[in-house]
């Protein structure tokens, strides 16, 4: 009889155990975090990390993952925080999925830079249009899926109307950066 009333003891407190554990709550996984874009966000271009002719940067502090996708020979889907330029006065920065699904995610950013900093002139997603007229978007759809709409050679957007001397001088000249040594250009 004693061996009886320790074993249902037993199994009773097991299971108890067993439902103490089970309605635990489930941890749930954090938010993903809100991409947040501000003039603050913008800085010399020569102080971001360069890959081939972009320089790249994370706003949410993943620049390790933004390297690896600009670095990938295939391409990939960037991170969000993402920011990308090729010049000083636009940039593309990627938010968290589903922002903005016709543009993967990208927000177009148009920039006005001087030494005292960086001024937001205009920002959009599908609708953004340059000082030119032209959607951002028209210019970055024609990229292979795998690019994740950045345009480089042989990602099958249209060229843009500058030369490759052109660019350099355009992010050697950044008035956000130091001046740079009557010697030579970095």
């Amino acid at each position: 009889m004693t061996q009886r009333i320790n074993l249902w003891r037993v199994m009773r407190f097991a299971a108890l155990f067993a439902l103490a554990a089970c309605s635990q709550p489930e941890k749930k996984p954090e938010p993903a975090k809100d991409v947040v874009v501000t003039e603050a966000s913008f800085r010399c271009i020569r102080e971001m990390t360069p890959v081939r002719g972009l320089f790249v940067d994370n706003l949410l502090g993943n620049l390790a993952a933004t390297v690896a996708v600009a670095q990938s020979p295939t391409g990939k889907a960037y991170p969000p925080g993402t920011l990308i330029q090729v010049i000083p006065t636009v940039a593309m920065v990627k938010h968290q999925r589903g922002r903005s699904p016709e543009t993967n995610d990208w927000e177009f950013i148009d920039l006005d830079v001087t030494a005292d900093g960086t001024k937001i002139f205009g920002r959009g997603f599908a609708d953004m249009k340059m000082r030119t007229g032209v959607t951002c978007i028209s210019c970055h759809q024609p990229a292979k899926a795998d690019w994740d709409l950045i345009c480089e050679q042989n990602h099958g957007c249209l060229p843009i109307p500058l030369t490759q001397a052109m660019i350099r001088d355009r992010q050697n000249t950044d008035p956000r950066c130091p001046q740079i040594a009557a010697a030579g250009r970095p």
